[in-house]
């Protein structure tokens, strides 16, 4: 398996993954980084190609949720670069993303000016190539590959993605937020146990405190500001944290009875909850709940911005987008309010390097906004983690919950990466790797096969593993709980198709009577124009006419013993009757019914045989003093799931 990072490697922003697994290409994500205004704002395509033939390489684009930083370079990638293969996202992101991609487009066009950017039509055009991806449903891209997208968390429609090609599989988390919130709930994947699971690492050393805990804190420096006059400015995106930390105000100004007006970016509210409303499904089940009576989401104390409103005197709180300071009205409220060291900055979520978001909270003093605005910052600024991505702690766990055989980390600083890739291999003893930007990783992938196994070869084994623990305990020794239950038998591998490989009890066949008969590139035994002893190769025409089977056919047989009183008595017949016969006949009959292709045929010692299909017979065994009765049956694998039918009807007769 192949990973290429064309973005977050190493870094956070502009994620954009390619995988190759089965000999399939899937691109996981295509950001944008909010950081530059240059080239490098998009993921570097023409290592993908230089040709600009992007649909013959890449077999499908899966976008995880509509954070620009995951979807903001696609209408480039589809529209200005020429991919027009699927795109696969969640309902709630195509719905949103292309809102996000306008606003981010306008304020890049319109606004700053900038030219070549991509249009309002090809945004349009980009998301008529979107196939909707709806949780836990299997969607097949092609004959081979398929995805499977797991809840996330983070914001509404976040998705973890499983995709499969042949025996090579992937999980490709985006962002996600294993610990449930006031609106969404916790990420959650089964465990799939893939190659490869590639995890963001955005807080990959931090531990959080109590979320009561840091919600209390927040509350505590929003009241002491607004309390001495000052005003307060939450960046923040217009879907995710937003809602969390509004329903958090709306609930304390109501209990405290606060007067002060609190603001969101104007016409952004009303969106929201068009589409919380739209995709109430995604949300937590207290949200759920409660929109029976209520729109959770319709505040009472919280308005709608007017950019008028920025020089107001007194006392305020605004929600502004976005949440990096780098664009759009937090940056312009920003700039305004930032010399006053009577209001406050608080920063609830990551900032990109590069951003003005991240400039404030390292400490500068003075920050430069572009080449020709200069802001001194002598507002209090205050980071208050709320953001809605896993922690150390969330990483490892959903680790746990997938368990893969490789980790691969992405979206997260490089120091941060390090510290938690030690951490991994440590906990779970699986590889792990943090490749930068454009380098290859390349991953042995081992391969798994998937058996049915028979009931009779379980039951044996567990009651071997059982005896074993006994014995274990009997000498004072702990065993553990049982999670790995070995199990000796005899692999029948499938065909791809119908015939799912089975993992075979021995003691239910006779393998020594079992002939296979290779093609005409394995050199026959000595004297291959005789008949093959049971069990070895047999070559010639001679051979396989004897044996009365086709070139490369594994043929299985085995004995139904039953007792004679009994089955008599369930059929109701007396000492005189031939028993044998009888049941056959029964077996003939409900074969019949079964529509089966059945035939009778008696040999020249008057022996009944039943013929079912092309291979399967059943017959009599016959019986001295030493031995109890028996029918003998037999097939060829290619029919063995015609034949598993059959046995049940001989179990139903035999009883």
């Amino acid at each position: 398996m192949k990973v290429v990072p064309l973005g977050a490697g190493q870094d956070v922003g502009r994620s954009c993954v390619l995988v190759t697994l089965g000999g399939k290409t899937v691109m996981f994500d295509c950001g944008m980084h909010m950081g530059y205004n240059d080239e490098r704002r998009f993921p570097d395509f023409n290592y993908i190609t230089t040709t600009g033939d992007f649909t013959s390489r890449i077999d499908a684009v899966v976008i995880t949720h509509f954070h620009l930083d995951h979807c903001g370079a696609l209408p480039h990638f589809t529209e200005q670069r020429g991919y027009h293969g699927p795109i696969y996202m969640t309902p709630p992101t195509k719905a949103i993303c292309p809102i996000l991609l306008e606003d981010y487009r306008k304020i890049t066009v319109e606004r700053k000016g900038e030219t070549g950017f991509f249009t309002s039509q090809h945004i349009k055009d980009c998301m008529k190539k979107v196939v909707p991806l709806h949780l836990h449903e299997t969607v097949w891209v092609d004959d081979d590959l398929e995805l499977r997208a797991y809840y996330a968390g983070h914001v509404l429609g976040a998705a973890m993605v499983y995709a499969r090609c042949g025996n090579e599989s992937v999980v490709y988390t985006g962002d996600y937020n294993m610990t449930p919130d006031r609106h969404l709930g916790a990420a959650w994947i089964e465990k799939v146990r893939p190659d490869v699971v590639i995890t963001e690492t955005t807080y990959g050393t931090t531990i959080r405190d109590s979320k009561r805990a840091r919600e209390r804190d927040f509350l505590e420096k929003v009241h002491s500001c607004v309390l001495r006059g000052g005003k307060v400015l939450i960046p923040c995106f217009a879907l995710g944290r937003a809602q969390e930390l509004c329903i958090l105000i709306e609930t304390y100004w109501e209990r405290m009875g606060l007067k002060v007006p609190v603001y969101f970016s104007a016409g952004l509210t009303e969106k929201a909850n068009r589409y919380y409303k739209l995709f109430i499904n995604w949300t937590n089940q207290k949200i759920k709940e409660s929109f029976v009576d209520r729109n959770p989401f319709d505040f009472k104390y919280i308005k709608p911005w007017n950019r008028d409103y920025v020089d107001l005197p007194g006392p305020m709180v605004l929600f502004a987008t976005p949440g990096m300071l780098h664009i759009g009205t937090s940056l312009e409220v920003f700039k305004k309010w930032a010399p006053d060291e009577r209001n406050m900055l608080i920063m609830p979520g990551y900032c990109v390097a590069g951003t003005v978001g991240a400039k404030v909270l390292s400490g500068m003093k003075v920050v430069d906004i572009d080449q020709y605005t200069q802001v001194n910052v002598n507002i209090d600024v205050q980071n208050l983690s709320f953001s809605a991505h896993a922690d150390a702690k969330g990483i490892m766990e959903l680790i746990r919950q997938a368990s893969p055989r490789n980790v691969v980390l992405v979206h997260g600083e490089k120091s941060r990466m390090t510290y938690l890739k030690s951490k991994i291999m440590g906990e779970f003893g699986c590889p792990c790797y943090h490749p930068a930007n454009g380098e290859l990783l390349e991953i042995e992938t081992s391969q798994d096969i998937k058996a049915l196994m028979s009931d009779q070869l379980f039951q044996e084994s567990w009651a071997k593993e059982q005896q074993r623990r006994q014995e274990l305990q009997a000498d004072d020794q702990v065993a553990e709980p049982i999670t790995q239950l070995p199990v000796r038998g005899v692999l029948l591998l499938g065909d791809g198709g119908k015939r799912l490989p089975r993992l075979l009890d021995p003691s239910e066949f006779d393998l020594d009577q079992v002939p296979v008969v290779l093609g005409p590139n394995v050199d026959a035994p000595a004297g291959g124009d005789q008949q093959a002893p049971a069990g070895s190769i047999a070559e010639s025409p001679a051979a396989m006419d004897e044996l009365d089977i086709a070139s490369d056919t594994v043929v299985f047989s085995t004995r139904k013993v039953f007792d004679e009183d009994t089955v008599a008595k369930r059929m109701g017949l007396d000492a005189s009757a031939d028993l044998s016969h009888a049941i056959l006949a029964a077996i003939s009959e409900l074969l019949t019914i079964d529509s089966a292709q059945v035939r009778d045929s008696k040999g020249a010692d008057r022996s009944q045989t039943i013929e079912v299909g092309n291979s399967i017979k059943i017959s009599a065994q016959p019986t001295d003093n030493d031995s109890l009765p028996a029918l003998l049956v037999s097939w060829a694998w290619e029919e063995e799931e015609l034949a598993t039918q059959v046995l049940v009807i001989i179990n139903r007769v035999l009883g």
